[in-house]
Order: structure tokens, then sequence, then C-alpha cells
């Protein structure tokens, strides 16, 4: 009996330093700071390091912009819904097709889609980046990993509304394609036409892609994350669901994803594709692409893809 009273004793500590773990991990990857923790090496990685970060996590850096684009582009700022200033880089040119609103993916920011929105201005189209809240040049030091984030979506696309736009293409890569989903589910923003790159299917799915990637048992490990991050910051993250939220969408979609991609699954891919309400819908696979940006590992190809979609 006292063994079998030891066991659950052992049992009840075992959960509760899990837990506590999790909410450490949770807290720390869903914050960035503007002073954080420079990247040690593997082979440099003392064994304090490596216990400190596996019960407390690291202080990710936040993203900067180190890269601009040309003087055609103007900086400014436009605010969020709950008062964050979001910054963005916005090309305007004469008799153009429409507007190209490029959102980025997480950890990123604007200056990593300067390729892709090179590619849009060429033919023909305006630009806008944006950096999400917390990411480059924005304010905020919390990624919520598209909850609050679609926010921002709308507050980019009712800014190009408000000049009198009526061709609006939302793009976006991963963190930016997923949040595009959630925006327009929630929001009920009606662009013309998206262009979704490696969307995740659900906020769990996304945690147990990293969850992979750190070479980690998916399970509970993922869970808990989930569950902590939205104890955390105050929503019910196992309802975060782009797959069921991609339902909203009615208008043309370029779906992309690359097919050794590490973090998002094709089964992921799929459910957001089957769930889309619009008919006029293509799933394009790059086969040499990982979770990457697909405008810079096949150039032909995805011009020729961008090409179409926007010109059909």
């Amino acid at each position: 009996m006292k063994i079998f009273r030891r066991f659950l004793r052992l049992l009840l500590v075992g959960f509760i330093l899990i837990n506590i773990v999790s909410a450490f991990q949770a807290y720390k990857l869903t914050r960035f700071y503007d002073n954080g923790d420079t990247k040690v090496p593997v082979n440099k990685q003392t064994f304090w390091y490596k216990k400190k970060a596996i019960l407390f996590g690291v202080n990710i850096p936040k993203s900067k912009n180190l890269v601009h684009p040309d003087s055609a582009f103007t900086t400014f700022f436009i605010n969020s819904s709950d008062n964050l200033k979001l910054e963005c880089w916005y090309e305007k040119q004469p008799q153009a097709k429409g507007t190209v609103i490029l959102f980025h993916g997480h950890g990123g920011s604007k200056a990593g889609v300067i390729s892709e929105s090179n590619y849009f201005r060429s033919i023909g189209y305006n630009v806008l980046m944006v950096d999400f809240r917390a990411h480059g040049g924005s304010e905020g030091n919390i990624c919520t990993i598209g909850f609050k984030e679609s926010a921002d979506v709308k507050a980019a696309y009712d800014y190009i509304a408000s000049k009198g736009e009526k061709n609006i293409c939302l793009w976006g890569i991963s963190l930016g394609a997923s949040t595009i989903v959630k925006a327009i589910h929630d929001y009920n923003i009606h662009p013309q036409k998206i262009i979704l790159e490696m969307p995740f299917g659900s906020l769990l799915q996304a945690v147990k892609g990293r969850v992979r990637l750190m070479g980690l048992p998916e399970e509970p490990i993922s869970s808990l994350l989930t569950f902590w991050g939205g104890i955390e910051h105050g929503f019910n993250a196992f309802n975060y669901n782009p797959c069921e939220y991609s339902k909203a969408i009615t208008c043309p979609v370029l779906l992309q994803w690359g097919a050794i991609d590490p973090r998002v699954t094709k089964k992921e891919i799929d459910c957001i594709y089957e769930h889309l309400s619009t008919k006029d819908k293509k799933l394009v696979i790059y086969p040499n692409a990982a979770h990457e940006s697909l405008c810079q590992n096949s150039p032909e190809e995805w011009e020729k893809e961008i090409s179409s979609f926007l010109n059909q």
C-alpha cells in the first residue's frame, strides 16, 4: 500500500513538473525579445545552458528588417484594432492592376518577402508589405501564432480598401497564410483573390510541426504547449483551426506547398483545400521544396503559377 501511495505521489509530482515546464516553454515560444539570447551553436552549448533551455526556454530575439526595398517604397505605420503600430512598406505605381498585400511567417519580417513583392511589382501590381505585431518594425512582443494577428490582416486590408482599391489580393506564407484564412473567417473581409503558401491546419498541428523539428516526441508535449499557450493568452487554442475556417473562403484561391515540408503535412494542406468553399481553387505542390520561400526555391515555376493565377 505504501509503495502504491509513493507511486501516486511520484506521478503527481511528475505531472506538476511537466506542466510547469510546458507553461514556461509556451510563455517563451509566444514572445520575442528586443534583446533576446544570442543563438549558441549546438557544439558550444554547455550542460547548464541545455538544462536551462529545456526547463525555462530561451528569450527569442525579435526579428529585424536587415534588408530594405528600393526608394520607390514609402514606410509608414497603421494601427491594429488593439492600438499596436504595424510598420508597412508600400509601393504604388500608375495604372496598376491591383494591390497585393504580403504577410510573412512566424519569426520573420517583411524584409523576408521582398523577392515575392518584386515579382508582383514586375507584373503590374502595387504591393503592401506588413510586419505582424511583435515582428520587424512593428510594436509588441507577444505573438499568438495568428489568433490576434488576424486583426493585423484586417487592418492592412482596410487601409488598402480605404484607398479605393477594388482588386485586392492577399498573399501569405506559413503563419501569414493561416492568419489570412482566420481573418477572412473572423472579419468577413472580401479580397478578390488569395494565395496561401504552406498554411498550417490547426494551432495544435503547428505546434506539432515545431516539436518534430526539435526531435522530441509530439505527444504529450504538443498538447501541453498548446493548452498553456491558450491559457496564457486567453483563448481556447485547440479551437484555433484554419482547416475549418477555410470554409468561409469563396474567392479564387491558389494553395501551394513543398513536398518535403517537415512542419506542415500534406494532410493539413488537403484539409484546407477540401474545405475551401470556392470552386475556383488550385493546389500546386513543389517536389523539392521544404518549409521555405517557394519563390526562391523554384522561381520559374512559382512565377508561372502566380502569373497564371492573377491573370486568369
